[in-house]
């Protein structure tokens, strides 16, 4: 969301808050202000042609006059209450998507704008009655966008749809190796929800020393956490207050559209190979590659979301494996690999498209881990604060010489006003850590004390390379380091001290870690932008992942007794990486002697190839930067398909056609369409649930055949009939 409100003038607006006396060189800026102000007011034309004015003003500027609340104030009850059924609601749209493709786009936009939303429903009944004693503001609808995406994100790294659903029986049952009761852990709602609450909080400790660093001095874009920020700041002027009302009705409007097509669709699934998510839409041919479109309205609406080029990103990434890579290898089948392996075993096919994916993502992690410390070595040295970041809010250098603007002045001193003490961090993580140490040998026997420690003193090193990764790209990466772990520590254990299970769960350490850090510092660049307090940032973050270290247990095990095939190939949950983590697992306990042929020189390859990409993006300029694809984005379609891609291209394509044909209503409205989408289907899931709970199935099969075996199928039905 690029657009916003305007027609702020002092003393108006509904709500608010008390102005306090001018500071230093305040007098100035408000007078500023008050030009600014005035000169909105003179402008004609609707919201929307009002809210992309405002686009090319100080944000800042309007909201002069307005006292920004200490950073206590921000913490409200209403808040948490409207925070908690968001994030029950959001839980349940990811957890669809973490059984089915394990994909989760940033649905910070969404929480922003039903957060809201829903306050401003409330607080405008309480003002009826004259009930209302403390306006909404901007940085209250942060702690709630905040606090949602804590909670909703416990639902992806908790694991249910890949390390923690691998350790189940059911998933143990469709190997062929270490599926003995040492290294198998079936889900129950108790030791879920225990083993959360002791990893899941260590995340928010591991990067607070850095959030300067990440947000001020490289100025990293985190893409949704800037949008959230946007729509949030459009939201509180009275201009964006009317805007914001049209644009929840726009999100209305594309939730019931996608929620029907959603139940539109259920009636041609009576199995899984049924329905419009099997159509071979570029043919037969290319669907067997996964290339179709799918028709998902919640891809599409992440595709309108993601930047053009972390989409065309995936779409290249799709091509170069599944288009050219995985057919060609596939055809030295029984010559690189046996013939008589499963498709999911990692001692074929499967083994290229894991790897060589990971190869790639920890490439491009490497490279800007080692950038960071390289300059910022150098610029300790130097006494220089040049930033040479490839992506910036600013094409240009941002230097010690070069004047700040007066919103980054203003949001950089308020962001530096509420220090979390470094002894905080530090000691938050060492003495979670050593808690955590001694209690997840008594939920996982097989987990020893010392694999937990060198876990947690790597943590911090992958835990930047996604947070960064996630600055650039707005994808949070965090299976592949979860991988990593799992990969090195079983090999540690070893098959015979059930390495399997440890692997696995030292994996369920590592992504807590990881996925919680970058969330974290999304949000603090949302805050940053909103002048919401760190405090109340990091405050909100650990209520947050509290909540959601309750809710996402209960929303699997909702999904886990409605659906009994949930983990099965083929299914409509098939939770494919429940199944590629076991089986890495077992391949990190062989070591990597059982990859299969050529498959570590490929990764090799491919890990030289994200370094070289990055560099070329840094070393050309930023005009022809900014068309060079994104290895961490190219990664993500080797092991996954590209259709999902090609869902998200088509938003892609739907958003530029639509700033072609008018850009201000598109970057007014866009996002709410695309949240609308992502909700409608996502929420389709808890009815679809409830059904199968009841034994309900859908009546019709819609199924794509050849015309051969269209023809064999006629064949076989007349001669039954």
């Amino acid at each position: 969301m690029e657009s916003y409100g305007a027609d702020r003038r002092e003393g108006e607006g509904e709500g608010e808050e008390e102005m306090v006396a001018p500071e230093g060189s305040e007098m100035r800026r408000r007078s500023a202000a008050a030009a600014a102000a005035k000169e909105v007011e003179t402008r004609e034309g609707n919201g929307e042609a009002a809210a992309s004015t405002m686009m090319s003003m100080s944000v800042e500027r309007v909201f002069e006059g307005k006292r920004v609340p200490g950073w206590r104030e921000q913490l409200t009850l209403r808040a948490f209450v409207v925070s908690f059924v968001l994030a029950a609601m959001f839980s349940v749209i990811v957890m669809k998507l973490n059984l089915t493709t394990g994909i989760i786009p940033s649905l910070n936009v969404s929480a922003g704008l039903l957060g809201f939303f829903f306050v401003k429903t409330w607080t405008a009944a309480l003002d009826r009655v004259g009930l209302l004693k403390k306006p909404f503001t901007r940085q209250e609808n942060t702690v709630i966008q905040t606090c949602v995406v804590a909670a909703y994100d416990i639902a992806f790294s908790g694991g249910f749809g890949n390390y923690l659903l691998g350790m189940s029986e059911r998933i143990a049952s469709q190997t062929t190796e270490a599926n003995d009761p040492q290294n198998v852990k079936d889900p129950q709602l108790g030791w879920m929800i225990g083993f959360l609450f002791v990893v899941s909080f260590l995340g928010l400790f591991v990067l607070v020393p850095l959030r300067k660093i990440m947000i001020i001095d490289y100025k990293l874009i985190y893409p949704s956490g800037t949008a959230t920020a946007h729509l949030i700041n459009g939201f509180h002027t009275p201009q964006g207050a009317k805007l914001a009302m049209k644009q929840v009705t726009t999100l209305a409007k594309f939730f019931l559209i996608s929620f029907a097509w959603g139940f539109f669709q259920w009636f041609y699934t009576a199995t899984d190979s049924c329905g419009f998510q099997a159509f071979p839409t570029l043919g037969l041919k290319a669907y067997a590659n996964k290339f179709y479109f799918d028709f998902s309205t919640i891809y599409v609406g992440v595709g309108m979301i993601c930047p053009y080029i972390v989409n065309v990103s995936l779409l290249l990434g799709g091509i170069i494996s599944w288009g050219i890579m995985w057919p060609l290898i596939n055809n030295k089948k029984g010559e690189w690999f046996s013939a008589d392996l499963s498709p999911t075993s990692l001692h074929g096919l499967q083994g290229y498209k894991v790897f060589i994916s990971i190869a790639l993502i920890l490439g491009d992690g490497l490279y800007n881990f080692v950038k960071y410390t390289v300059t910022s070595l150098i610029a300790a040295v130097r006494k220089d604060r040049t930033s040479m970041l490839p992506v910036s809010d600013d094409e240009a250098l941002i230097t010690a010489d070069r004047p700040l603007s007066f919103d980054d002045e203003r949001r950089t001193e308020l962001f530096l006003k509420d220090q979390i003490p470094q002894p905080v961090a530090y000691g938050g993580y060492v003495l979670i850590a050593v808690v955590s140490i001694v209690t997840l040998p008594h939920i996982f026997p097989q987990l020893k004390w010392y694999y937990i420690l060198v876990a947690y003193i790597v943590a911090p090193v992958l835990a930047f390379c996604n947070a960064y990764g996630c600055g650039l790209t707005d994808w949070s990466l965090v299976s592949a380091y979860g991988k990593l772990a799992i990969f090195t520590i079983g090999m540690w254990a070893g098959a015979s001290h059930g390495g399997v299970l440890v692997g696995l769960s030292a994996c369920g350490v590592m992504m807590s870690i990881v996925s919680t850090a970058s969330d974290l510092m999304q949000d603090f660049k949302t805050g940053y932008m909103t002048l919401a307090s760190p405090r109340s940032m990091f405050v909100s973050q650990v209520i947050g992942t509290a909540m959601g270290c309750v809710i996402a247990p209960c929303v699997f095990w909702l999904f886990f007794k409605a659906f009994k095939d949930i983990g099965l190939s083929g299914s409509e949950y098939p939770a494919p990486y429940a199944i590629v983590f076991r089986n890495m697992a077992i391949l990190g306990v062989d070591g990597f002697g059982s990859l299969p042929k050529h498959c570590l020189t490929l990764c090799f390859v491919f890990f030289a190839a994200a370094i070289v990409i990055n560099l070329i993006r840094d070393l050309v300029p930023q005009k022809v930067a900014r068309f060079i694809p994104l290895p961490m984005a190219m990664a993500i379609p080797f092991y996954i398909g590209s259709y999902f891609a090609i869902d998200m291209c088509v938003g892609s394509l739907i958003l530029f056609v639509w700033e072609m044909v008018d850009k201000a209503k598109a970057d007014a409205f866009g996002p709410a369409v695309a949240s609308g989408l992502i909700c409608g289907d996502g929420l389709w899931t808890l009815p679809q649930s409830v059904l199968a709970l009841a034994k309900v199935q859908p009546p019709i099969c819609m199924k794509f055949l050849s015309r051969q075996m269209n023809d064999k199928v006629d064949a076989y039905i007349t001669t039954i009939s």
